[in-house]
């Protein structure tokens, strides 16, 4: 025990001289101590790296599920609205329109430019009567669906838009996810 003193306070002794000898920081020597705790660490070099690549996929799959959310609650609002923009239009359209399919369907299309108009289908009940599509021309304005908006009646614009889910640019279900928004107005 009395040799390891001896060598411990040697060896402390000869660090002390070499320090206090040192003009700078080139000739700087560091303890034992110091170099024994520097060696144990020297293996955690690329530790941030390694814990970084285990949580990135973790990482990656939530945001990009942020982002589709987002997309898709963007589709759907526009949709929405959209559609109580087409009901307003025909409610306020009667006894004027030989078409109220038409006046029902451009103002949901001009109302939603992020959507893709070859993607949207209409559905309308006019006062009972039910038709789908882009168009329900009637020879008059008191005849055919044209002639069912009559003033204090009912009019309902449905729409529906299929949502693509793609991640990555791969496309995961064409048609699982449709959106469908529906607004009634009363015909003024």
């Amino acid at each position: 025990m009395k040799t390891l003193w001896i060598a411990f306070a040697t060896a402390t002794a000869r660090w002390r001289a070499l320090r206090d000898a040192a003009p700078g920081p080139e000739a700087r020597v560091e303890p034992p101590s110091a170099r024994r705790i520097r060696m144990l660490h020297a293996g955690e070099q690329g530790q941030a790296l390694v814990e970084f690549a285990l949580i990135l996929p973790a990482l990656m799959l939530i945001t990009t599920g942020i982002m589709i959310f987002g997309y898709a609650m963007n589709n759907y609002l526009q949709l929405t609205n959209a559609v109580s923009v087409g009901a307003r239009t025909v409610a306020i359209s009667a006894g004027i329109t030989k078409d109220p399919c038409a006046v029902a369907s451009s103002a949901v299309i001009a109302a939603a430019p992020g959507l893709d108009p070859s993607l949207l289908s209409f559905k309308y009940n006019f006062n009972g009567s039910t038709t789908s599509g882009t168009s329900c021309s009637s020879s008059s304005v008191t005849s055919g669906y044209a002639g069912d908006l009559s003033s204090g009646n009912n009019v309902t614009v449905t729409a529906t838009y299929p949502f693509a889910l793609s991640v990555y640019a791969h496309v995961f279900s064409q048609n699982n996810a449709i959106f469908e928004a529906s607004s009634t107005e009363l015909v003024q």
